[in-house]
């Protein structure tokens, strides 16, 4: 420093120079309005802040409780003795609500000591934890974070702000949702004990393969209620929270161990437990998780993801009677079914229900040779475009290219699989993709057949106990389900219901009812057909009764002509019959169920096992239809009854003593007649065996004292069985079924009603026998009183007879003999039309046969009344000379 006089003058000249003065004010002058804009933006910033948080804030929803629950609970279905066999689940709604006392002790403090410590001390957000994770976050340079969300922030989270996997990367929506999450965390605590806060946690928490909540993970991984873990299984439930799919204790289990072993030392060391209970409790490390993979065995069987046949049709009635009782829009009843927490107890009786799967499951009792249906759809990707080949186009382009015949069945799943990769390369050939064989996607699935389905059902309840809609692996939830949903042809199970329960009802028809078991044309020219050959009763007098036993194709058509085909249609929709119809329009044609082969299962759509087994069990309650149900009551998650089954709809259809004709009827069937495969002993059985066109549908309806069981066989794609084996199927898979399912049940008869009454009949004529005329077809027949024959045998005749047409002489008959004989049966006027029928004579002749219509001979007045009567009678003379010398010259040949 120049502290000279030149020195300090130039400093003084310095000092006193106005342009530095000038520089100096401006500097200053800057500095402060510098100074002021800075105040000015902070204070800006903060009421900016204070006005964004309070915006914040004005979106945060409610604190009440109430409102912090999940989105949905499962709907759980029970069978009749209160096991779970299934649950409804949609998105974020499996779950099943308990209250405190119905979870572990041990639970709540096994999640507390693991996701939130200081839960019973802070005030809904923990600022030690907030503090440790900033640490933690600047101390790794953002490449480590670690969780700061109390259990009262992850409530929230779970419940009120379920959006937040939306947020991706996008900082701002996660501090948004992290103020609003910690504020609400406060207010809620400011009004809940920490004992409900941790309760609703627990209720709603997601905890991995598809479950929310501790009693539905407490089910799903040990079978049982949450209330009956151990400290073991609740450290390893909660053990999941943190990452449901990497800490699953089934999928990877190491995992789940090493965070359960975190979980038993933080509750060692925050006292929550013993130092013995932790001893134990690590002791069962091992064992704990091979018990996981015994009960989830057992568990997802229950609850899988296919379901069950007999859930997947509980769903279906329920929904239709949310809609149709309940009054609920179908998207309600829906949502109600997979979110609403509903509890439905089933009529599934778990015994029978497991001897039916087993059965229908063992191959023992199917045909060896097993056929395939391929069912499959090929999609190439051509240039951006998708070009896409059904079943039905492979179906055509074999038939046109290689085989005819080919329907899709196939000997062998390798043989399908060869004719896939043929249709396969065909189809990228004619795309021109022949040399890019990987673009391309397709769906393949094969099923064993011939398919099959069983219903059996409580007659005296209607409830149904067991259920099976299909044979194989069943491949996803409410899949096609032959037993409720598939329409086949009833075939001769119809003969019963449509023509021979109206006919004995109300038609003044019996059991001795008598019809020539010959050629019957219908009126619109189609002929019946028999579907046996040779039979022994062939062009014979059949009763009613044999026709059942033996199932007559001819005597069922006429019985149902003469008692009309509209009264057999009417008595059906009474059996409960929903799929008939008489003004179907299919192809511009219109299609009517009311016809003559209405007795065989003609019909347009068919039925299902379902309705038909219903329409037995009919017979089987003395007449009273019971509706069938699945299901005996529904609640809903609150434990009021919304559907209530325990009264189903019934109504009289036949007379009691209609239906224990009928039951007497088929228990020949079982007995000596179609159905005697399907017989075993110490049970009366009755039932009827079904046949349609082809043998496309093989049916067996059958009932005891106690149950009514149907089982329906066939191709899925309707083909015939043409095999012995696949055409007994059904009968075998009855027996199979109710043999086991009667084993244990005392042995029983049918109840015989006050009315009926026992004849001697002519088993010829069906009515009164006379002695000495009908012997050797006499036989005693059922009647209700008041029907009983009251004349003679018509058939068996000794008298004069006409020694031209050996029928009894007229009067005026002039070749008037004694003799006995036979007569033609004379049947209802009503058939003459369709019974008139050409035959081949073993000649190689035709005759013509025209049913009788009066069993006298032609010699009445109207014969006499023709000019050319004498000259007829002397041909006739003629005639019964040349056969009278042949017989002499015969009878001498023979001595």
């Amino acid at each position: 420093m120049n502290y000279g006089k030149k020195g300090v003058r130039a400093k003084q000249k310095a000092l006193n120079s106005k342009s530095i003065k000038w520089g100096r004010k401006i500097l200053l002058t800057c500095l402060k309005l510098v100074l002021v804009s800075l105040i000015g933006i902070g204070i800006w910033g903060i009421s900016a802040g204070i006005g964004a948080f309070r915006g914040i804030l004005a979106s945060t929803p409610t604190s009440n409780l109430n409102d912090i629950a999940a989105s949905g609970q499962a709907t759980i279905v029970y069978d009749n003795r209160g096991n779970v066999i299934d649950q409804y689940v949609s998105t974020n709604s499996n779950r099943i609500e308990v209250s405190m006392d119905e979870i572990s002790e041990y639970m709540g403090l096994a999640f507390v000591a693991l996701e939130d410590e200081r839960f019973f001390q802070h005030n809904g957000i923990d600022v030690k934890g907030i503090m440790r994770a900033g640490v933690t976050f600047i101390q790794t340079k953002g490449n480590s974070a670690q969780g700061a969300s109390t259990i009262t922030q992850q409530l929230l989270k779970n419940t009120v702000f379920t959006d937040w996997t939306s947020e991706g990367k996008n900082t701002i929506k996660k501090i948004k949702r992290k103020i609003r999450e910690q504020y609400l965390a406060i207010e809620v605590t400011k009004h809940y004990s920490k004992e409900d806060i941790l309760l609703r946690y627990m209720n709603v928490i997601n905890l991995g393969q598809n479950t929310l909540g501790v009693e539905s993970a407490s089910q799903r991984y040990f079978g049982k209620s949450c209330s009956e873990l151990t400290l073991s299984e609740c450290a390893v439930i909660a053990s999941i929270t943190q990452s449901p799919t990497k800490l699953n204790p089934i999928l990877h289990p190491e995992a789940n161990a090493k965070r359960r072993e975190k979980c038993l030392n933080n509750m060692l060391k925050l006292e929550f437990i013993s130092k013995a209970e932790y001893d134990e409790a690590m002791a069962d490390t091992d064992a704990v998780y091979k018990r996981i993979g015994l009960f989830d065995t057992d568990y997802r069987a229950s609850t899988s993801t296919t379901g069950s046949y007999f859930s997947d049709a509980v769903y279906e009635q329920v929904k239709d009677d949310l809609v149709n009782i309940a009054g609920k829009s179908e998207d309600i009843a829906e949502h109600l079914l997979v979110a609403g927490g509903l509890r439905i107890d089933a009529t599934m009786d778990p015994d029978i229900q497991a001897i039916m799967d087993e059965e229908f499951a063992n191959e023992e009792n199917y045909p060896s040779n097993v056929k395939w249906y391929l069912n499959y759809a090929l999609t190439i990707h051509v240039n951006g475009e998708n070009k896409n080949f059904s079943k039905e186009n492979m179906m055509s382009w074999f038939k046109e290219n290689k085989d005819k015949n080919f329907n899709l069945i196939f000997s062998s799943q390798d043989a399908a699989y060869e004719a896939i990769a043929i249709y396969r390369s065909a189809m990228l050939a004619d795309l021109g993709m022949e040399d890019n064989e990987d673009n391309y996607d397709e769906s393949i699935s094969m099923t064993p057949q011939p398919q099959v389905a069983m219903v059996i059902e409580d007659q005296s309840t209607g409830y149904v106990v067991a259920l099976v809609g299909g044979r194989g692996v069943k491949e996803g939830r409410r899949t096609l389900n032959r037993a409720t949903s598939a329409r086949r042809s009833p075939g001769s199970t119809f003969k019963v219901l449509a023509s021979f329960a109206p006919a004995l009802d109300s038609a003044g028809k019996t059991l001795a009812t008598t019809y020539v078991d010959a050629p019957f044309v219908c009126d619109d020219g189609h002929p019946v057909k028999n579907w046996y050959t040779g039979y022994e009763q062939y062009g014979k007098n059949c009763s009613i009764r044999l026709a059942i036993e033996q199932s007559l194709n001819i005597i069922a058509v006429k019985n149902q002509t003469v008692i009309t085909p509209q009264l057999g249609y009417d008595y059906l929709q009474n059996f409960g019959f929903s799929t008939l119809t008489t003004n179907a329009v299919i192809n511009g044609k219109i299609f009517s169920d009311v016809n003559q082969t209405i007795a065989l299962g003609g019909l347009t759509y068919g039925v299902t096992p379902y309705e038909l087994n219903a329409g037995y069990a009919t017979i089987a309650n003395q007449g009273l239809y019971v509706e069938p149900k699945l299901y005996t009551k529904v609640t809903d998650a609150d434990g009021n009854i919304i559907l209530d089954n325990t009264t189903p709809n019934t109504r009289q259809v036949i007379k009691e003593t209609t239906a224990y004709l009928l039951t007497s009827a088929m228990v020949d069937v079982v007995t000596t007649g179609t159905g005697t495969r399907a017989r075993f002993d110490g049970m009366a059985i009755a039932g009827k065996t079904g046949t349609s066109t082809d043998t496309k549908d093989v049916w067996f309806a059958g009932y005891t004292p106690y149950y009514t069981g149907t089982v329906w066989t066939g191709y899925d794609n309707n083909i015939g069985m043409k095999d012995k084996a696949e055409s007994n199927l059904s009968k075998t898979l009855w027996r199979a079924v109710m043999k086991r399912v009667h084993e244990d049940l005392p042995s029983e008869n049918f109840n015989t009603p006050s009315g009926i009454v026992q004849v001697s009949i002519c088993s010829e004529s069906g009515k009164l026998p006379i002695p000495g005329l009908c012997d050797g077809h006499v036989r005693t027949e059922l009647f209700e009183e008041g029907t009983e024959p009251t004349e003679s045998c018509d058939v068996h005749f000794e008298g004069d007879l006409c020694d031209y047409d050996h029928l009894p002489a007229s009067p005026e008959c002039p070749f008037k003999v004694h003799g006995i004989v036979s007569l033609p049966l004379v049947e209802d006027p009503v058939l003459l039309n369709g019974s008139t029928t050409i035959v081949e004579n073993e000649d190689g002749t035709q005759s013509v046969i025209t049913p009788a219509t009066t069993n006298t001979c032609q010699h009445n007045a109207d014969f006499f009344a023709n000019p050319d009567y004498e000259s007829i009678l002397a041909a006739q003379q003629n005639e019964i000379n040349q056969r009278n010398a042949a017989a002499a010259m015969a009878q001498m040949e023979g001595q």
